[in-house]
């Protein structure tokens, strides 16, 4: 009998189920000569510091280096500590029973790092030294999978891909711990996450936002002329600025008074714009955001499921690319479009047996190609998992479709001297573009096409109509979700070292498949908040940010040499000891470096107002009295609206916030109220008065 372990109860149905195993056990499935268990994700994980004999925050113990790393169950937060998972443990004991009893094991986790490192840690906590095969797969569609088992790889071919899985996790370890600890234990109130990746997230947030808010945003002002010709109406505009509009309107005046302009220069030319290529999962979480308003989270999470489904490839990909042995699979896909709602007018665009081959490059294949619909027509899907499963088959379609041939003209004008600017585009054929029947992108700055009548050098044009046009500079636009995927991915081109950025430029902070999760840990940290579609830092963000901008861990290169680093250790280029122990040399200074810096309070220094005996704890959640015999503590969202330092502040020093705008109650209704503190510590609302007729 063989093993197989699934990374979920879903995806090991589905397999027991084309195996023939389909009788059901507590854990596991069996039959047709397998047995069919699970993972729940992370069953097993590196130890805290307490499984070491680290208790508390302790100065005298940084940094902690474990030698070895110990791997424990999965634990779960419970009141006072960390416990470890009942589920967690039921499931191991089941996968270690399927384990003894099997000849030897395939692994069917995730195909890529999280899927070999769930399965190793597993592996190597339960001590198991039975023989396992790999299960490499991009689609769970019975035919994906009937040709993965065909082609089982060896296990040790993927050593090194868990090597450098295992490194990530120590360094993340290594860098976490040890930092969070000194910084809070310097600050001397509350716990103050720091991380590897995370940290160089927040500072790149943080940075944007003081660039915007301390932007010098100046007022110009330029001239706009009209003309009219062959029954066709268009512009110009003056390609002077004049930052004095009593300037301007007397040059505007000028003008009006000569009434004429005249054509210096026409240049037309034809453009051959190119289709998108595929998704990878970053670029879908960027198209999602911007279209759809979705956060990465949400998107990786649609996409986890419809790939459960069977609608759609691996997602947790970072290619755009599909290599040779895909490309014959492709005009089956389309075929599958056809029967689906409002894709037979699409598809009638595409120029069958001529598919544009430029998403072809084996060479640019990872460890899975580029984002694909599957065979199996979607049905049952709620709108959301229809908007993004349509996002990508039109992507697809897009992708295979030829160029879009664009004229674009540029005309010079010349009004009393001062040169104006005409641009007109025109679409000869829409190529790609028809798929949407879309022709400009917005989101990059591209106008509108615009048609503009013949014009000759040398000819008279008369003005029709003319006025100033009040501009003003931008400063540089607050992060989205979109905007900050795109500078994650893009971290390197940002180092300000040439020779650093040359090396690091292809590399970025995390990977496609952790770039959400990351985000949602400066969520959960209560370091950014988000202000409609805009990713804002919280007070306590920024004053992390102030604390650490100057330091190595903030630095996105550091991250950058790391992410590079991983990759040599996946290819076997690098040996993971090595890459340790500069992580370790690396743990010894930045915990030196915060241990000794001088840092101000971060957070405000107040006396429980119950008992008055002890100064107030500030966590994520909640703030609170240390005495378990007080039990006084304040939550930090409240009808969904955050209550950052200076209110609790508030509250305590003066028995009342400020107005709380936005509050939502139970039943979804928005109000806005005080929160006031009685003399027993005691808090409620108390509402604004509305003012009498």
């Amino acid at each position: 009998m063989k093993a197989i372990i699934a990374e979920k109860p879903s995806v090991a149905r589905e397999i027991a189920s084309l195996l023939g195993a389909d009788e059901k056990k507590d854990g596991y499935l069996m039959g047709n000569g397998y047995y069919v268990t699970w993972a729940i994700g992370h069953l097993v994980t590196l130890g805290m510091p307490s499984d070491y004999g680290i208790t508390g925050f302790q100065r005298g113990a940084l940094p902690i280096l474990p030698d070895p790393f110990l791997l424990t169950v999965r634990k779960i937060k419970k009141d006072k500590g960390y416990l470890d998972d009942p589920g967690a443990l039921k499931q191991l004991k089941v996968i270690e029973q399927v384990f003894k009893l099997s000849t030897s094991i395939i692994v069917a986790t995730d195909a890529g790092r999280e899927g070999e490192l769930i399965f190793r840690y597993i592996y190597n906590y339960l001590n198991c030294e039975k023989p396992f095969e790999r299960l490499w797969i991009s689609s769970l569609t019975e035919k994906a999978i009937n040709q993965g088992f065909s082609d089982l790889k060896p296990g040790n071919d993927f050593d090194g891909l868990f090597q450098a899985a295992q490194a990530r996790s120590r360094a993340d370890w290594i860098v976490g711990i040890n930092a969070t600890q000194a910084l809070s234990i310097q600050a001397g109130n509350g716990i103050y996450s720091l991380g590897r990746v995370q940290t160089p997230t927040l500072s790149l947030i943080c940075k944007r936002y003081f660039d915007n808010k301390n932007f010098n945003i100046e007022t110009y002002w330029q001239i706009e002329a009209k003309y009219c010709k062959d029954g066709i109406n268009f512009s110009s505009l003056s390609q002077k600025k004049w930052a004095d509009k009593t300037k301007a309107s007397e040059i505007l005046k000028s003008i009006q008074r000569s009434g004429n302009a005249t054509v210096v220069s026409t240049i037309s030319k034809i453009v051959n714009e190119q289709p998108p290529l595929l998704f990878d999962l970053t670029s879908l979480q960027k198209e999602a955001n911007k279209k759809l308003d979705m956060t990465a989270e949400e998107t990786l999470s649609i996409a986890q499921a419809l790939y459960e489904k069977k609608f759609i490839t691996y997602p947790r990909t970072g290619s755009k690319y599909i290599s040779n042995d895909i490309w014959p699979e492709l005009p089956e896909l389309v075929r599958t479009l056809e029967k689906r709602v409002d894709f037979k007018q699409r598809i009638s665009h595409i120029k069958w047996g001529r598919f544009n081959k430029r998403i072809v490059n084996d060479l640019k294949v990872t460890d899975h190609h580029a984002l694909l619909i599957t065979d199996k027509l979607p049905s049952a899907l709620s709108n959301k998992e229809n908007a993004i499963y349509d996002m990508i088959a039109i992507r697809l379609l897009e992708a295979i479709s030829h160029h879009c041939i664009k004229e674009i003209t540029d005309i010079k004008l010349e009004l009393l001297h001062y040169e104006f600017g005409v641009k007109g585009c025109q679409i000869i054929d829409p190529g790609w573009r028809a798929i949407k029947n879309h022709f400009y992108d917005e989101d990059k700055n591209e106008e509108a096409p615009i048609e503009i009548p013949t014009l000759k050098e040398g000819e008279i044009l008369k003005i029709n109509d003319s006025n100033i046009v009040e501009k003003k500079t931008r400063p540089p636009a607050l992060f989205t979700e979109a905007g900050l995927l795109s500078a994650m991915e893009t971290a390197g081109k940002q180092i300000e070292d040439e020779e650093e950025r040359k090396s690091l430029d292809q590399i970025g902070i995390g990977t496609p498949a952790t770039r959400a999760a990351i985000i949602e840990v400066l969520f959960d940290r209560n370091y950014i908040i988000r202000q409609k579609k805009n990713l804002i830092p919280t007070e306590k963000g920024i004053q992390v940010y102030e604390l650490v901008k100057d330091k190595k861990i903030s630095n996105v290169s550091m991250t950058a040499e790391w992410e590079l680093a991983f990759q040599g250790i996946e290819n076997e280029t690098l040996r993971a000891e090595i890459f340790q122990k500069k992580m370790e040399a690396y743990a010894h200074n930045i915990t030196e470096e915060l241990l000794e810096a001088n840092i101000k309070s971060i957070i405000p220094d107040l006396a429980c107002p119950k008992c008055k005996d002890h100064k107030l704890i500030f966590n994520n959640n909640a703030v609170k009295c240390p005495d378990n015999s007080c039990g006084w503590f304040q939550f930090r969202i409240i009808c969904e609206v955050p209550l950052n330092d200076k209110e609790i502040e508030n509250l305590v020093k003066n028995k009342k916030t400020s107005l709380l705008k936005g509050l939502k109650s139970r039943a979804g209704n928005k109000f806005d109220a005080y929160i006031v503190l009685d003399d027993s510590g005691k808090t409620s609302f108390e509402f604004v008065k509305k003012k009498k007729r």
